[in-house]
């Protein structure tokens, strides 16, 4: 095991952690309220061309011929829902297969070199954003930003290898709450931002200017201020060659309570359902209230502080495990919620159960297979952990949506809840609280 760091210098660390992943996640949740409205102005500005043979008249083609599978007769607004989730499953089937990749590089090359290369893909994919004319651009954007995107999974096994097992829940909450207060601010300033046109062609470019502003700033700073976190790195500056194989010989894996194939399957069929519902919402939202970018921004700033709230006043003070039971019981209620709202406070009402999961089940999982998982394998194991959930949320997007497309808003919630349900029987039936969290909650 690696010698504990200094506090003075562990909370340098979680300083620069924080303040990077942060900025990175505001920049991230920029493009989710304008989703609606940015697909309309690429069909609006391709489709009306039946001679053109461009990529989205290719894609809206095959949603054609996809509906016309169905006896029953499906509105062309509907359209926009489905190349919504089709993007949305895109991005994440790319992080999925990039995770496992990204986390083993960094076990064997350090978090540092492993997160700046990342952010190098960043910025491109910022860059063809800002360039998008055109959705050719847009969809290369969103290739290139899926396949190097490893800021969130290098931040936790980096936030793990500073933490010992006491710090480690509390620790885990807080990178939890980047992602709290990143919604709680990121989508409203992205959908303010996407009111001022400074670009012609591109009427999102100020949006898209502003998050590659932030990106640059979050690589410069990370290259002057994040020092190498991996264990066996730290220890290999602090001793000579001979005494770093001697130490990195002794390294053990933990005793697992939990195997990391049921953690992965537990996080993969969670986001199955979740990331659905959580990409349909201003696709709901829009249909159902007729609800603008700036309304759909206030609505997310809305969970994303009452999440970060519960960061930091009820995850970081719970078992992980409890975490993870409390937000999966309070998505299955959301579900349902969903399905029969019919007002606006209904709305607020499902939102606020939503903040409770988004404040608590990734957290408590990431937290749970963090126990498990040694100094030496850490990166790639977390990097498999977000790999399954990746692929869960490549799936659930284009899968809700379908069903929302084809059935409606009242069978997609309800086939929705009901699968929560069987994740709240996996996560009370399946889960146990691993003995490393137990001996460190005793002292």
């Amino acid at each position: 095991m690696a010698t504990p760091l200094a506090p003075a210098k562990r909370k340098q660390i979680l300083r620069v952690i924080f303040i990077s992943l942060l900025l990175d996640l505001i920049s991230f949740t920029f493009i989710l309220p304008l989703f609606p409205q940015l697909l309309e102005f690429y069909r609006n500005l391709e489709a009306p061309d039946p001679t053109s043979t461009s990529i989205l008249n290719r894609i809206l083609l095959g949603l054609n011929a996809y509906k016309h599978s169905f006896s029953r007769p499906i509105s062309d607004r509907y359209d926009i829902v489905l190349l919504g989730g089709a993007l949305g499953s895109l991005f994440s089937f790319l992080q999925a297969i990039a995770s496992p990749i990204i986390g083993r590089l960094s076990d064997k090359y350090g978090r540092r070199t492993a997160l700046l290369w990342s952010m190098g893909g960043n910025i491109a994919s910022v860059a063809l954003w800002v360039a998008a004319t055109d959705f050719r651009t847009f969809l290369a954007s969103r290739v290139v930003g899926g396949l190097s995107e490893g800021n969130v999974q290098l931040a936790i096994a980096m936030a793990a290898d500073i933490s010992d097992d006491q710090q480690r829940g509390p620790t885990m909450a807080l990178v939890g709450a980047c992602f709290s207060i990143a919604f709680t601010f990121g989508p409203a300033l992205g959908a303010a931002l996407a009111t001022i046109s400074t670009v012609a062609a591109n009427p999102f470019a100020t949006a898209a200017a502003f998050s590659l502003f932030l990106i640059l700033v979050e690589t410069s700073y990370l290259y002057l201020c994040l020092p190498e976190t991996l264990p066996s790195a730290r220890e290999a500056s602090a001793t000579n060659g001979s005494a770093t194989k001697k130490k990195s010989s002794v390294a053990t894996t933990p005793v697992r309570t939990n195997s990391h194939l049921l953690l992965n399957f537990t996080h993969f069929i969670f986001i199955l359902f979740f990331s659905g519902m959580e990409f349909s919402f201003p696709f709901m939202t829009y249909d159902l209230f007729a609800y603008s970018s700036s309304q759909s921004g206030k609505l997310l700033g809305f969970i994303g502080l009452i999440a970060s709230i519960l960061q930091g006043s009820v995850t970081r003070r719970l078992h992980p495990l409890r975490v993870v039971q409390l937000g999966v019981v309070a998505c299955a209620a959301s579900f349902f919620l969903l399905g029969r709202l019919s007002t606006e406070a209904g709305l607020y009402g499902a939102a606020s159960l939503l903040a409770v999961t988004t404040a608590t089940v990734v957290t408590g999982l990431n937290s749970l297979s963090s126990f498990e998982a040694g100094e030496d394998e850490r990166g790639g194991k977390l990097g498999n952990h977000r790999s399954w959930g990746q692929v869960g949320r490549s799936l659930g997007p284009l899968l809700f949506c379908t069903l929302y497309w084809w059935a409606g808003r009242d069978v997609a919630y309800k086939v929705g809840g009901a699968g929560m349900l069987g994740v709240c029987a996996l996560v009370f039936g399946g889960l146990k609280a691993p003995s490393r969290s137990l001996a460190a909650k005793v002292k």
